[in-house]
């Protein structure tokens, strides 16, 4: 296993006590584990909360691996999606090749559970971190590392960095292309094959990939945004058939959560390793992604499923069709799409929520819009459905995981700690 499960299961020893706004109160010194072992049901649990489905993230992890190994490419998710060990876990449990981070913090929380293959998607331009790198690379033969550059100079700064730790392994380092208007990336061929001169020309670095992220040049599922995309994974497939690579096995690599339909179309088949970073399937949501993951749009075995919901109580009543919940933005995702009401828990049917909407989000309350004769009062718990994972978990250090969302009472099988 490429990660350490020990590690991963010690978890389970740690205290339950304030540190976590999601774990009741009066638990102090009860492990997570021995918490588990009691059966808990969520009611158990008090608002606001964050929670995590099993059978959904089960769902979604045989989904995607299905899909990848079927398609012949290598899975690298994202992590800084979820940041938790134990979702890193079953993914290396499900096929994931290695695991893309984001930057040095998030590193040093994968290296300290163990896991052995890493992507940095971007450049070590931090001494410091190259330092740190350097030195986990030669203290660990097993350990495989991967990072990107897009600029002469940051060749110049990891080289010199490099250099000066003694470094005796070298880093292995992708080209990074982008396009005009979008994220990190050489903008044209021309200095991303001057890049790869000055990789291979410094002794401490190796030329081992081309890398890309398609989903900054779309946002959605419109014929202009896929196009825009293709043409991009195009430009990306012929500079990969240019560059001098000095491994057997070059990797190449794109793919959000997405496009990563259009990243095999295009880049599938060619010559190396293709690699997939998409990270927000595991979670998958009710907003954005279930929009425009092309499960979703009638690619694969069939839709994902959102494994995250958001719990919040009605606090006030202040007036006809409105009701204020305990949740805000320092609890919710809220820069895709707004939290949607699904459910009251306890109360029967949908009459509660009947024509219930959230229309603002303000630091610690969510404003909830409501038919004027909905009965849903003070002290009712309303289930809301989450858009973007990667501004969701982040919020949370602690994430009951429950059996069945749907359930009368579900009933939680697990706590996942997160480390942003």
């Amino acid at each position: 296993m490429p990660i350490d499960t020990a590690a991963v299961a010690a978890l389970r020893d740690e205290p339950l006590d304030w540190r976590f706004k999601a774990a009741p109160p009066g638990l102090s010194g009860v492990t997570a584990g021995e918490f588990l072992a009691g059966r808990p049901a969520l009611t158990e649990f008090g608002t606001p909360l964050l929670t995590l489905e099993r059978r959904a993230i089960e769902h979604n992890l045989a989904t995607m691996a299905a899909w990848t190994s079927e398609a012949g490419v290598s899975l690298a998710p994202h992590g800084k999606t979820t940041m938790a060990p134990a979702l890193w876990e079953r993914q290396f449990a499900t096929g994931a090749w290695g695991l893309t981070l984001a930057n040095l913090p998030q590193l040093r929380v994968a290296r300290a559970f163990g896991v052995g293959r890493l992507m940095l998607a971007a450049g070590l331009l931090d001494p410091l971190g190259t330092v740190w790198v350097a030195d986990q690379l030669d203290g660990d033969p097993a350990f495989s590392f991967l990072c990107w550059a897009d600029s002469r100079r940051t060749v110049e700064i990891m080289d010199a960095a490099l250099r000066e730790a003694g470094a005796a392994r070298p880093v292995d380092v992708c080209v990074e292309l982008g396009a005009p208007g979008g994220r990190t990336g050489v903008r044209d061929e021309e200095e991303a094959r001057a890049v790869a001169a000055a990789v291979r020309a410094a002794p401490t670095l190796r030329l081992a990939g081309l890398a890309g992220y398609e989903g900054a040049i779309g946002h959605d599922a419109s014929p202009s945004s896929t196009g825009a995309v293709e043409a991009f994974l195009k430009r990306m497939a012929a500079l990969h058939g240019e560059l001098p690579y000095e491994v057997d096995e070059p990797v190449l690599t794109a793919g959000g959560s997405a496009y990563f339909d259009q990243v095999v179309d295009v880049l599938g088949g060619l010559h190396g390793r293709v690699v997939l970073r998409s990270g927000a399937y595991v979670v998958h949501d009710d907003g954005f992604y279930r929009r425009i993951s092309p499960f979703s749009r009638g690619a694969g075995p069939g839709p994902l499923r959102s494994a995250m919901h958001g719990w919040a109580r009605v606090i006030s009543r202040p007036e006809l069709g409105l009701a204020l919940l305990d949740a805000g933005k320092r609890d919710l995702p809220f820069d895709e799409d707004l939290p949607v009401p699904q459910a009251a828990r306890g109360l029967p049917g949908t009459a509660a929520l009947r024509g219930a909407r959230v229309t603002s989000l303000k630091d610690q309350h969510t404003f909830l819009e409501l038919d004027p004769a909905s009965e849903l009062d003070c002290g009712d718990v309303v289930r809301l459905g989450l858009s973007h994972p990667c501004t969701a978990l982040d919020k949370w250090t602690l994430i009951p995981v429950v059996d069945d969302v749907d359930a009368a009472e579900p009933m939680v099988v697990d706590l996942v700690r997160t480390f942003f």
